[in-house]
């Protein structure tokens, strides 16, 4: 039995994200909301060169994130009416934080500000813990050419990033599960575990859990 309308799962790059909501959305026969991020032209370019292409990159993303949402979010489904997405809006301000300058940050937030209002906040953010040598496992497996440059230090800054963000929002109902040495991809008991984790009927706050 699944006590929430709508899921969230976050997690670091190369965390299984899109893995676990595809396959958690299939068995809850929710609607699936993937992010939209392959036609991004900015984001090899942002690889490349970040100090000249971050802003536009975390630009382009909230736009194409909030369009998503507020359309997906927002139109009725009676035949999936939960909702499963692979990730949440407060993703453009934690990775915005971590790439922008102070003076980029603070423009960026002020437009961030004027979004977030408008899209619905999940009853339960999933927040997938792995560690950086994982991630980096996972990044080189899935071959995503213009993800090779991705670095140790970059993985670390935006883990600490979506720690510090679930630290300030305790008002929220979050789950951290730590997934070192879980394949919910591979393995069906596994899934089967995290599945259960997930739809656990949890009071608001933050609840931490190894799987």
């Amino acid at each position: 039995m699944n006590p929430y309308s709508y899921i969230a799962i976050e997690g670091n790059i190369g965390a299984g994200k899109t893995s676990l909501a595809t396959k958690l959305a299939h068995d809850l026969e929710a609607k699936l909301v993937l992010e939209e991020f392959a036609d991004n032209t900015f984001l090899p370019k942002f690889y490349e060169q970040p100090e000249r292409y971050a802003f536009p990159v975390e630009l382009s993303f909230l736009s194409e994130r909030f369009s998503q949402l507020k359309r997906e979010l927002n139109t009725t489904d009676l035949f999936a009416p939960n909702i499963v997405s692979d990730y949440f809006i407060s993703k453009c301000q934690i990775f915005a934080k971590n790439n922008l300058h102070r003076d980029e940050y603070e423009l960026f937030l002020k437009m961030f500000e004027i979004v977030q209002g408008a899209c619905p906040v999940p009853d339960l953010l999933v927040y997938l813990y792995l560690n950086v040598d994982d991630l980096q496992s996972n990044i080189r497996k899935r071959g995503r050419e213009y993800e090779r440059q991705i670095t140790d230090e970059y993985l670390t800054n935006i883990q600490n990033q979506y720690l510090e963000f679930i630290r300030q929002h305790e008002e929220l109902r979050i789950l951290i599960i730590d997934t070192t040495n879980v394949d919910f991809v591979q393995n069906t008991m596994d899934y089967e575990t995290m599945k259960r984790i997930i739809l656990a009927d949890y009071p608001r706050g933050i609840h931490r859990i190894t799987a």
